[in-house]
């Protein structure tokens, strides 16, 4: 039955493609107009069931200059152990292929279209070029390209068509097949850093395969937000696109000036960091040992201030509040300007060198025991009269003492002026 089920499906999607209409280079629908420039990151992922393995990255990099479309396609696993890429050329008005080019760790293998279609696979192996010279007659899109030109496409719900597309490399046989977009639905992804976009589900069947594909195509930007194609015993194959373009902070970093600012100065900070408490919990307290200095050893941190720390954490906050997206994450080349000492002695004294004048953040964290005494309620006082009669109460209060544990987390700003001052700061959680 299984069997007999799948032969039925298959001539029925076999003599559905017949009805629809059959897009190649130059067709009306294609408007090239819809391609998106740059580069794209996507992780793959094979998927059962509620298992999510990642398995590798791959990168497209669609470029635009005169009459050429370029793609630059790079796999590697995520050992980065194996890789390959694939570059693609083709007429910027029609997406007819002009060349293709293949490199992974074995061999490399180029194609030149043209009547006929001619190339060469050189080994790594010392094994001799093979020389290639195939000559399709129909019409068709390098498969490289194939899933970009679905985004070109006016995609609307219940649009169908049939992209050929050419694949050769070495051993097939069959040079054409065809890509089916079987059909097309409104659908709305949601992405973890931007939120939701109104984007088009596009069911794709490969007809050589059976393999079927949906695509998730934005539907004012036209590009992939995510790729799904089915593989043996219930696997799926997810491409997930990591949106390199989502850029909340519009002030750019800069990695060399906040250098120069820790290293090439003759200022000097010196500080004393340390925690004050004087109540908690809405208890009157009183602190036994008021000055909680950071022990010896603690880490003091300094970064230079900028527009892009400032925009930063007024971008994160207002993410926190709304609760619907991640926090931006912070441009990594800004941890490798953070200068650290450490706590010298017992009372806290730190010392910075080497600084120029500007605004800093400087930081830290420690652990301390907050020792406090308290008064509490331990009942109440009672004057009698012989007779066994009350005649008046007062509530009878205790001391005592305490000890717990407390975190103090310190963050302030201090300026130096002109090069060559000695700043003195006190950096302090009071409570």
């Amino acid at each position: 039955m299984k069997t007999s089920l799948y032969l039925f499906l298959f001539i029925s999607l076999s003599f559905g493609a017949l009805a629809q209409k059959t897009v190649v280079p130059g067709s009306a629908d294609i408007k090239t107009a819809n391609l998106n420039p740059g580069k794209s990151l996507y992780t793959i992922y094979y998927v059962k069931d509620t298992s999510w393995t990642k398995k590798g990255t791959f990168t497209h990099e669609l470029s635009v200059s005169g009459n050429e479309v370029k793609l630059v396609s790079n796999y590697s696993d995520q050992n980065n152990k194996w890789y390959r890429k694939t570059i693609s050329s083709a007429d910027a008005k029609t997406l007819a292929p002009l060349a293709y080019k293949f490199e992974g760790p074995k061999n490399t293998f180029q194609l030149t279209f043209g009547d006929p279609i001619t190339g060469k696979f050189h080994f790594f192996d010392n094994r001799k070029d093979e020389l290639v010279s195939v000559a399709p007659k129909e019409k068709f899109v390098d498969y490289n390209l194939a899933e970009h030109l679905f985004t070109t496409l006016p995609l609307s719900v219940g649009y169908k068509a049939t992209i050929p597309e050419f694949y050769y490399d070495g051993k097939t046989k069959k040079l054409i097949t065809n890509y089916i977009i079987k059909e097309v639905k409104s659908f709305q992804q949601r992405s973890p850093k931007t939120g939701i976009h109104e984007s088009w589900l596009v069911t794709v069947l490969e007809e050589s395969t059976g393999a079927i594909y949906y695509y998730v195509i934005d539907k004012s930007k036209h590009f992939i937000w995510q790729r799904e194609m089915s593989m043996a015993n219930g696997m799926w194959e997810i491409c997930v696109n990591e949106e390199l373009d989502y850029q909340p902070i519009k002030n750019k970093f800069n990695k060399e000036e906040a250098l120069a600012k820790l290293e090439k100065g003759n200022s000097v900070i010196t500080g004393t960091s340390f925690a004050r408490d004087h109540a908690r919990r809405g208890i009157t307290l009183v602190n036994i040992n008021k000055a909680q200095y950071a022990p010896k050893g603690t880490v003091i941190s300094i970064i230079p201030n900028s527009p892009y720390l400032v925009e930063w954490k007024e971008v994160n906050k207002k993410l926190r509040k709304g609760k619907k997206i991640p926090e931006v994450p912070i441009d990594p080349n800004l941890t490798q300007c953070i200068k650290t000492t450490k706590v010298y002695d017992d009372q806290g004294h730190f010392e910075f060198t080497n600084l120029m004048p500007g605004e800093y953040v400087l930081m830290t964290s420690f652990g301390y025991t907050h020792a406090y005494s308290y008064s509490y309620y331990a009942g109440t006082s009672y004057l009698m009269h012989p007779s066994g009669a009350v005649l008046s109460s007062s509530a009878v209060y205790n001391t005592a003492t305490a000890n717990e544990g407390a975190n103090a987390v310190i963050e302030t700003l201090v300026t130096i002026k002109t090069d060559g001052e000695k700043l003195k700061v006190n950096l302090k959680d009071v409570r």
